[in-house]
């Protein structure tokens, strides 16, 4: 089993920025890829950007290309999210996803994120 929980979340003025930040911890060892993915009111859940655990690979929705940024900290297993000129469509529930070689993957709680206009 993989745990993960969310941080940095919070309400921000359109053009603003957050920084998410996703912790891993359990049976990490297998773990290839970490992403994180979106979910608005009524919609739904959509993929924001993921990036390769070895090889840092990285790749995004067209949506928030040029203006956010995954990375990740091996050593700390925690993957982050630089979300730059925010935009009130970027308002949702952001969920972290492990993904693991084995083919198991583990979601964290999510974290909200509001961006106002």
């Amino acid at each position: 089993q993989v745990q993960l929980v969310e941080s940095g979340g919070g309400a921000v003025q359109a053009g603003g920025s957050l920084r998410l930040s996703c912790a891993a911890s359990g049976r990490t060892f297998g773990t290839s890829a970490m992403g994180w993915f979106r979910q608005a009111p009524g919609k739904e859940r959509e993929f924001v950007a993921l990036v390769r655990w070895s090889a840092g690979s990285t790749y995004y929705a067209d949506s928030v290309k040029g203006r956010f940024t995954i990375s990740r900290d091996n050593a700390k297993n925690t993957v982050y999210l630089q979300m730059n000129s925010l935009k009130p469509e970027d308002t949702a529930v952001y969920y972290c996803k492990a993904i693991q070689s084995a083919g198991n993957s583990y979601w964290g709680p999510g974290t909200q994120v509001t961006v106002s206009s």
